[in-house]
């Protein structure tokens, strides 16, 4: 059977890069409406984000590929277009899409102008010399502002004002001049069709009914339907049962050619087998090189995830593979706690990112897991020189053989209003931020650059420069390397006994407040038992702050009905020696509520 192959020359792969909230998703749906690949019965709002949490959010979480058939004067096309996450915690996600597309719709939102995010993504793009469409989106509100926002992007990249489409994804303005510039300006894919197949994989998923399903793009060469295939860096044969592009839905073809992103499902069982940045190559006509791929991606922060119920310790394991299939930023390895039993360590991009992991545990494979709190890795150094990552607080080694520590440091990127400038920076030198750049983008825009410990910006940096800036203020982010920092190991204990999930790296100026934070919190959260609980933070044997949990007391005196004052004390003596006895069996049951309510102090 002869299957139609599409040439090369009609074929355009792009993505949409923007700052989180910038209507990516929204023009995404409005091009699929006017090319005709979703009816308009099937359309809803963000039709491309096919998870729950998505919607609900209103984000963008995983990149989407998916085919569009455009006639142009005449010209049947081929477009694949692949929408990518906005927020910071997902440029990973992004940087993949970028690496299998030619071209890059440039989302600029026209009441907000340029953002940090936006810049960074810009600059991915043009690292992979990706053709840059800049559209001004949103013009249908009435405080855009299109002529200073395509000053600024003009500024950006150095296009012609005529080069900007002015656009809106709720009112479909501008939607056919995006498509003919994608087809006028974005060049074609390069690649040799008769070449041995060359595809990289940019996502996998996991189907409970056909296994592994691996998306890729092919650069050279063509796959057929039942052929042999050989993923390169892994070594592993498959034989490909179905084979086809990424529509709506999937459609299954009889080959795939050169220059086309599509799929493969080829009973895969094993989530480590397939690896995202991985080249699949034919085993009859193989190539031997593998395509550059996406570099290793670095988590940020670290935290320990648990299963409440420790017999669930492999059914956890299992559901954080498949995950890891679908989010290929996600890292993780086996763990114990003293309080919480086995477990796994896992790295993330950022705190969004663990949100959505643990949310994504609990919807998606019905895991109920305790997190501990969040911690970047840091560098320890012995007195004997020898050098220790340290991703968990309790692997630091012992004071007295402890030389120095060394915490990782970012550079970041600030773009605000002018009004709120010192408050933006009152929060980073709060947060042991320096200074080390101002530049006023316009008159009233102002761009920041710190350096900062990048364990201060974990927790909740984020929302507290959402809040003091209105809204106003963008943030990006990305690594510079570590430096010498005095860190002290802060323990907490719950009637002596430490509670290792609690314990937190920290710089010994902020060591004394957050001891006593935690310790208030946890006197509220943590429920009264029969007997006194003392909470304590220490940082080595030295107690910093103490809280005390009343214990619940019976009246035992309540049946002496006058009498003797020394009947009374007897029984109340009585008490007192039962609640010691019961102090030393008794144990404390720490709610999951602590865990999270530590993370979200002031």
């Amino acid at each position: 059977m002869a299957t139609f192959a599409p040439l090369m020359k009609h074929i355009r792969n792009f993505c949409i890069i923007a700052h989180i909230d910038h209507g990516k998703s929204t023009l995404a749906d409005r091009l699929l409406q006017t090319t005709g690949t979703i009816s308009d019965r099937d359309m809803k709002a963000q039709s491309l984000d096919d998870m729950d949490l998505e919607r609900e959010r209103g984000i963008t979480i995983k990149s989407h590929a998916i085919q569009m058939d455009y006639v142009h004067e005449g010209q049947a096309y081929v477009l694949n277009l692949i929408d990518t996450p906005g927020h910071v915690d997902f440029s990973y996600e992004v940087s993949r899409s970028i690496a299998a597309c030619e071209g890059a719709l440039l989302i600029v939102d026209a009441t907000q102008g340029i953002e940090a995010q936006t810049i960074s993504n810009l600059y991915l793009a043009i690292e992979h010399n990706l053709t840059i469409i800049p559209i001004l989106n949103k013009m249908d509100l009435e405080s855009a502002m299109p002529e200073e926002v395509t000053d600024q992007i003009i500024e950006l990249i150095g296009c012609a004002a005529e080069d900007v489409i002015p656009a809106s994804g709720k009112t479909g303005l501008g939607v056919l001049e995006i498509l003919k510039a994608v087809i006028d300006r974005v060049p074609a894919p390069k690649g040799d069709p008769n070449a041995p197949l060359q595809a990289l994989i940019f996502d996998s998923v996991f189907n409970p009914f056909r296994g592994i399903i691996a998306y890729y793009r092919v650069l050279n060469g063509s796959v057929r339907k039942g052929e042999w295939v050989k993923f390169i860096n892994t070594g592993k044969k498959y034989q490909a049962d179905e084979i086809g592009v990424l529509k709506m839905e999937m459609l299954p073809k009889e080959q795939v050619f050169t220059g086309d992103v599509g799929y493969i499902i080829s009973g895969i069982k094993v989530a480590k087998e397939v690896k995202v940045g991985d080249t699949i190559t034919s085993v009859e006509n193989s190539s031997t090189t593998a395509i550059k791929g996406f570099e290793d991606v670095k988590p940020m922060v670290f935290a320990g995830i648990y299963p409440v119920d420790t017999d669930d310790y492999e059914e956890l394991r299992a559901s954080l593979e498949k995950l890891q299939l679908n989010d290929a930023s996600l890292v993780f390895e086996p763990e114990s706690s003293v309080a919480l039993g086995f477990g796994f360590r896992c790295g993330f991009l950022g705190m969004l990112h663990m949100e959505i992991v643990q949310e994504r545990l609990e919807r998606e494979f019905d895991m109920t897991v305790i997190t501990t709190v969040p911690n970047v890795s840091y560098i320890a150094y012995t007195i004997k020189g020898v050098k220790l990552i340290v991703n968990n607080p309790s692997d630091l080694p012992d004071p007295g053989q402890l030389d120095y520590v060394e915490e990782p440091y970012i550079k970041a990127q600030i773009i605000t209003k002018s009004d709120y400038v010192g408050s933006v920076m009152s929060l980073c030198i709060m947060k042991r931020g320096e200074l080390t750049n101002q530049v006023y983008l316009t008159q009233d825009r102002v761009e920041l650059s710190f350096d900062m410990p990048l364990g201060e910006i974990v927790f909740d940096f984020y929302d507290k420069l959402k809040t003091i800036s209105r809204g106003y203020a963008s943030f990006d982010y990305h690594p510079s390397g570590y430096k010498q920092s005095h860190l002290v190991k802060l323990d907490m204990m719950l009637n002596g006994d430490p509670v290792d999930a609690l314990s937190a790296l920290i710089h010994r100026e902020n060591a004394f407040d957050l001891g006593k934070k935690i310790c208030l919190k946890l006197r509220e959260l943590i429920p009264r038992q029969q007997f006194e609980i003392a909470i304590q933070a220490a940082i080595g044997a030295k107690i910093i702050a103490r809280e005390t949990v009343k214990a619940l007391r019976k009246d035992v005196t309540a049946k002496c009905y006058g009498g003797d004052i020394s009947r009374k004390r007897k029984l109340l003596e009585k008490q007192k020696k039962g609640k010691k006895r019961m102090r030393q069996v008794g144990n404390v049951e720490v709610p999951q509520e602590a865990f999270m309510a530590v993370l979200k102090l002031d």
